[in-house]
């Protein structure tokens, strides 16, 4: 499988070859040269296979044959150590939860699977390979807690400050080891866009292997496509159209989906749910692009203003915005609204959702399910990750799992910066 570059003015390259750059040199994301469907008898038996095996059979065409199977499956093994169920909430509403991982956040698959690649990349090479990601809140905690003491793997996460959970800033402080977290003066597109300087900037990469673990890193994306098939897994019984409403920030789990569904995998619509960062919702009204500064919200892994993967989504769609329209919608909510939600769930259903799944269960409702459907939407991070909000708004308290207890009581580590000039002088020192 070779991976061509989004702007087009870069070589094509192979999987390790895109895992290890993360960005073209183009400044371009990176996206496969094909996507070849499934059989459908894949999707008709799936029944009948484990999560190893559906896993294997959906990335194993965008790995080729750079990891040998036996590899491959024991990397998925290892990845794959934990549950993904969906929960009924309503008649024809669930929850599909992807907090039953390490840092109890969907991000914890995709962290997993590029370090274990990188791992693999690296075995036999003493070169280091520096880890440069921007996080808005549960990437930080996924990719330190994935790559903590990986061989020959360095790891920076820039974080805005004060923008991110308690939780989610001792997650990627307190690790130590090859982790270090830069706390930015800013906003999430600051430190995105300061990451994205870096790839570009040769006196850094002239001295140094860089790499991402964000979304925009072809080992950190493709594999959230697993979720959407798990899912089906499980709803098929159902005999329901599935449409499926993702909280979105940089678009990278939903365009997974998408992929997904390039794969064979049947599915009615896409509702992409975000807060009042509205820059996709407003292009789908318009078709328009035109990003804006991020704004703070309580749902704030999706405080993204100008959202990297969303060019990906139009790929897949072959750059026809009314082919898009047919299968995807996008629906903007603010924070009142999703607090009510948070209530409402609560209150009918005895169900606690976190302000991002409650955005999701409002992009269902939104979208206004018929009666041969089925909407799911994604519950993205645990609760307790947004403790104060949570607590506050469902006027309860939650108990603290074992995963998040082991960081409360360590020490916050980090090193201040509010410009590229520092990032840079950090990097080279």
């Amino acid at each position: 499988m070779q991976y061509y570059s989004l702007h087009n003015n870069a070589p094509k390259v192979s999987f390790s070859e895109a895992v290890i750059k993360g960005l073209a040199p183009d400044k371009g994301l990176y996206f496969p040269e094909k996507i070849t469907p499934l059989p459908k008898s894949f999707f008709d038996t799936i029944e009948n296979l484990d999560t190893i095996e559906i896993a294997f059979q959906t990335i194993k065409q965008f790995v080729g044959d750079e990891i040998p199977e036996t590899e491959l499956r024991d990397i998925l093994t290892d990845v794959l150590s934990f549950d993904f169920p969906v929960v009924d909430i309503k008649e024809n509403i669930g929850t599909l939860e992807l907090f039953h991982g390490p840092t109890m956040a969907f991000k914890d698959v995709g962290a997993r699977f590029m370090a274990r690649c990188l791992g693999y990349f690296n075995r036999n090479n003493d070169n280091k390979v520096t880890v440069l990601v921007a996080t808005s809140g549960d990437t930080g905690g996924a990719v330190a807690q994935g790559f903590l003491g990986v061989k020959g793997v360095d790891v920076v996460i820039l974080y805005p400050s004060g923008k991110v959970s308690d939780i989610q800033e001792r997650q990627l402080t307190t690790l130590g080891q090859n982790i270090t977290a830069l706390e930015v003066d800013g906003v999430f597109d600051d430190c995105q866009d300061m990451v994205k300087k870096a790839f570009l900037d040769e006196t850094i990469t002239d001295h140094m292997q860089l790499t991402s673990a964000n979304s925009i890193n072809i080992a950190r994306w493709l594999p959230q496509l697993f979720y959407f098939v798990f899912a089906y897994k499980q709803l098929k019984s159902k005999g329901k159209d599935i449409v499926f409403s993702v909280p979105s920030g940089n678009f990278g789990n939903i365009c997974a989906g998408i992929v997904a569904h390039k794969l064979g995998l049947p599915v009615k619509h896409f509702v992409a749910a975000t807060n009042v960062n509205d820059t996709v919702v407003r292009y789908m009204k318009t078709s328009d692009y035109d990003p804006k500064p991020s704004k703070a919200t309580i749902s704030n892994a999706m405080d993204v203003g100008n959202p990297s993967n969303f060019i990906r989504i139009q790929q897949l769609f072959d750059n026809n915005f009314e082919s898009l329209k047919n299968s995807f919608s996008a629906y903007s909510f603010d924070d009142n609204a999703t607090r009510k939600a948070m209530k409402e769930v609560y209150s009918q259903n005895k169900y606690i959702a976190d302000p991002h799944g409650a955005v999701g269960y409002l992009g269902l409702k939104a979208y206004g399910l018929e009666e041969n459907e089925y909407g799911v939407f994604l519950e993205t991070a645990h609760p307790v990750k947004f403790l104060d909000i949570v607590e506050e708004t469902l006027e309860t308290k939650l108990q603290i799992p074992k995963q998040i207890e082991k960081v409360l009581n360590k020490e916050k580590i980090s090193v201040k910066t509010n410009d590229y000039k520092k990032l840079k002088e950090f990097l080279l020192h």
